[in-house]
């Protein structure tokens, strides 16, 4: 089991001055004092539309390149801070993000969904997600809980509008 998350707000001057941290912490959002998370969450969504009209398979390879390149991110932020997952690392949350919203949705509706049941899948951490939490150190560490918190919301997604919407409209 790792250390709990810092507060988000213990930054050493000048931290988010280096690019990478800067990326890691969402472009700033995650320094914000209170739900770091939950802004990092937020945040992802105007740069998820600078390349959601992607054809699907560019898209999935944007996603998986931020993922393996959040990998090495996130670690080494976490690493420089000696902290296992600060609460103001994330780009875990932006890609997290960006699965959940692999359905495209084009409404706001859909992508307000798309939040809603990430950060329920993100905040709650249940099984898998916890036990993989505990279990995988470094930045993959950081990053894997929140791959399967957006896989599981797009999951979730996926079955509200083949089952549920048909129904509704």
């Amino acid at each position: 089991m790792h250390e709990p998350d810092a507060p988000a707000a213990i930054l050493p001057p000048g931290f988010l001055r280096h690019p990478v941290h800067f990326l890691a912490f969402g472009f700033g959002s995650g320094a914000a004092p209170k739900a770091p998370g939950t802004w990092g969450s937020l945040a992802a969504i105007p740069v998820w539309y600078a390349f959601a009209w992607l054809p699907p398979m560019a898209y999935w390879l944007v996603v998986l390149a931020a993922f393996l390149v959040g990998i090495w991110l996130c670690g080494k932020t976490a690493d420089d801070l000696k902290v296992h997952d600060h609460g103001g690392i994330v780009w875990d949350e932006f890609v997290g993000m960006w699965i959940a919203l692999g359905l495209f949705p084009d409404q706001i509706y859909g992508v307000l969904m798309a939040f809603m049941l990430f950060r329920f899948f993100d905040v709650l951490k249940p099984w898998p997600i916890n036990w993989l939490d505990a279990r995988l150190p470094g930045g993959l560490g950081i990053m894997v809980d929140d791959v399967v918190a957006g896989i599981m919301a797009l999951a979730c997604l996926w079955g509200i509008d083949t089952w549920v919407m048909p129904y509704i409209v």
